[in-house]
């Protein structure tokens, strides 16, 4: 009996995982750049000195779905949108490098060129310091140029590059943060053959409605699972009362 209790509690923790992933990627419908999380079973055998007739449920991450988001057209002049494959390089306060899809830019207080959640965006220099009294126009190769506001005529400059990359997806991971890094934790270098468009943003490209679908079919499986939870305690129950019978 307690075979069918292990069994039937392993499949219906590892369900209940798997909701959490569809639920977070049901919340980040709407996040600029965001990444589906993608979750699979998979059988593990039980091992014992019986015969090998059965076999645990493990919820395994397997990544993310890099398949890109529509494109939303925004008008405004820091927000760009990766066409294609490839990554916008930011540096975290520990001063370790990280990859994002959100080009939503803004100019911090003191000039420096930042990510809407603050990480500072990395150009192939460095960090991106913008003029004073300027407005930003960014090129399709990531250039960034800054236009004075206040001579005339007005003059442009070239103040820096966006660090834009493109390394291998299989050695990408994703952090708590929603930012993905390189598993060996090297930055990856800048790739000239990434390209950005201004004045949109990319969506998330988590489906709604499968994400909807999933989440009802694993419902279904968890009542499954607690069915079969009842049925063991009813069969426990009956075991005992014929048992106090002999």
């Amino acid at each position: 009996m307690d075979r069918l209790i292990y069994t039937a509690a392993s499949g219906a923790k590892h369900i209940l995982e798997q909701q959490a992933t569809t639920s977070n990627n049901l919340a980040n419908l709407s996040t600029t750049g965001f990444r589906a999380q993608l979750d699979t079973f998979r059988a593990v055998p039980v091992v014992s000195e019986g015969l090998p007739t059965r076999a645990f449920v493990v919820d395994n991450t397997v990544g993310a779905d890099f398949t890109a988001g529509p494109l939303q057209a925004t008008g405004r002049d820091l927000d760009v949108a990766i066409k294609g494959q490839g990554w916008i390089a930011v540096q975290m306060q520990d001063g370790t490098e990280a990859y994002t899809r959100n080009g939503s830019l803004q100019v911090s207080p003191n000039g420096i060129l930042q990510t809407a959640n603050g990480q500072t965006v990395m150009g192939e220099g460095g960090p991106i310091a913008i003029p004073p009294n300027t407005t930003v126009s960014i090129g399709k190769d990531g250039s960034i140029a800054s236009l004075t506001t206040d001579t005339v005529p007005a003059t442009s400059t070239i103040v820096g590059r966006l660090k834009l990359v493109n390394p291998d997806q299989k050695q990408l991971v994703r952090g708590d943060d929603g930012l993905f890094r390189q598993q060996d934790g090297t930055p990856a270098q800048a790739d000239a053959a990434v390209t950005v468009t201004s004045g949109a943003l990319e969506g998330s490209n988590v489906s709604a409605v499968d994400s909807m679908v999933n989440m009802i079919s694993l419902a279904r499986s968890l009542e499954t699972q607690m069915s079969l939870l009842k049925n063991a305690e009813n069969n426990a129950a009956k075991a005992t009362q014929i048992l106090a019978l002999t």
